[in-house]
């Protein structure tokens, strides 16, 4: 690679760099007048959590059981299996894709069914 394809190579990146300053810069720029333009007289009554107009009852802080997380987790997993299957399956019809892909999508639901096999078998997916 020559100097003069490294150079041109590196003004690109130059572009897209100056490009991000300049959105973080009208970012922080909003923020800033934000903060010294906005009024700030708090009082109590404002300082109140906000309960869709009823008065708050009780404390703020609730614990939840990790149950809720294991499911929102499995939830997160198939999600993504999702995103990554039906653009293959829009596609594996085309004549250059061949067994290879259904092989690689084999494979891959294949992990996915053995981490669900794992939870089951140890008895992550019972409610109780």
């Amino acid at each position: 690679m020559s100097l003069s394809q490294n150079a041109s190579y590196y003004a690109t990146y130059t572009t897209v760099l100056a490009v991000i300053l300049v959105g973080v810069g009208f970012a922080g720029a909003a923020f800033a007048a934000s903060a010294l333009l906005r009024p700030s007289r708090p009082t109590s009554e404002k300082l109140v959590t906000y309960e869709s107009g009823i008065d708050p009852v009780g404390v703020g802080w609730a614990q939840s059981h990790v149950r809720y997380y294991v499911y929102a987790y499995l939830y997160v997993v198939f999600a993504v299996d999702a995103i990554y299957l039906f653009p293959w399956a829009t596609v594996f019809t085309a004549p250059t894709f061949g067994w290879a892909t259904l092989v690689e999508m084999l494979v891959f639901l294949g992990f996915i069914a053995v981490g669900l096999l794992y939870a089951w078998r140890k008895g992550v997916l019972r409610w109780t």
